[in-house]
């Protein structure tokens, strides 16, 4: 269905597909901008021009294949893990994240690629999107995808100018992707039914999610004291979300106002101080692995 574009439908359309892509695109102008950040100047330039004809590429081609795409089981969850080890290789100061620089010949064909399925994976959202608000105008779709052109190229240069002066930002760019992956995965029709029927598993699926992906850069910006934290906070948090997702599942009493029988305070004191012992151990362990692994990266 073409509108007229001088009409007040077409126009509206517009500027809905200008705030989509000012919204969405900025997604992969984030992804860029990080890839790209700790390259020579000139390389940075040419990362930003593949990755914006990349996420443009990649947009046009799910355009027309993306309800196709959408009907393979499992896609949003693969999706969505794709996205969490993008994450994760951001924050990781191996792959660039920290201060440790990789060879910049060997990083443009690396951050190329990381742009590259990035760009296929959260491009998704933004055919969607754009799809809906064009009404089937495929003019509006065209639209839709050079006006992301310069948000993407303008975004990529702000994200780099921003880590350059407030390093931190990394970490909010990683959160960023943490949670477009968490909501891919429970967008997937394969569990879309079961997540309804069982509230409590999306605040531990979010959680695991935020660990996995920001792990990286917790583990090696806290000071030794602290680094045990990143495993024994969102820990203690599955620990005591797994008793609410008892309750739902097994009908278990879980509140210790609601306690009735010896069974329901025994639960309550597994739930408020069994994962005591759990974390004694984490300690104890890494208090004899440390060592072990200092003499190692001495040695080398």
């Amino acid at each position: 269905m073409e509108m007229d574009i001088l009409s007040s439908a077409f126009l509206s359309a517009l500027l809905v597909i200008v705030l989509i892509d000012l919204v969405l695109a900025g997604d992969n102008a984030l992804v860029i901008g990080l890839v790209a950040r700790h390259l020579p100047k000139d390389t940075q330039r040419k990362v930003i021009f593949w990755g914006t004809f990349a996420a443009v590429a990649v947009r046009a081609v799910m355009a027309i294949g993306v309800v196709w795409l959408l009907k393979i089981p499992g896609f949003l969850v693969v999706g969505g893990l794709a996205l969490i080890w993008i994450a994760r290789k951001l924050l990781d100061p191996q792959e660039g994240g920290g201060d440790h620089k990789v060879a910049a010949a060997q990083t443009l064909g690396g951050a190329i690629r990381t742009v590259v399925i990035a760009d296929a994976v959260m491009g998704i959202d933004n055919v969607l999107a754009i799809g809906g608000a064009a009404h089937g105008s495929m003019l509006l779709i065209v639209l839709g995808l050079l006006i992301s052109v310069p948000i993407i190229v303008w975004g990529s240069q702000l994200v780099i100018r921003l880590v350059e002066r407030w390093p931190a930002v990394v970490l909010l760019g990683g959160a960023v992707l943490a949670w477009t992956a968490y909501g891919m995965i429970v967008q997937e029709p394969l569990f879309k039914s079961w997540l309804a029927a069982h509230p409590t598993a999306k605040p531990i699926l979010v959680t695991v999610i935020f660990a996995i992906a920001l792990a990286p850069w917790y583990s090696v910006h806290l000071q030794p004291k602290h680094k045990p934290l990143v495993v024994l906070l969102p820990g203690l948090l599955l620990w005591l979300l797994a008793f609410e997702a008892a309750e739902d599942v097994w009908h278990l009493e879980v509140d210790y106002l609601e306690a009735n029988s010896m069974r329901d305070y025994a639960i309550q004191a597994a739930r408020w101080f069994g994962w005591l012992p759990i974390a004694l151990m984490y300690l104890a362990w890494r208090g004899r692995s440390a060592p072990v692994a200092a003499e190692q990266t001495a040695a080398k």
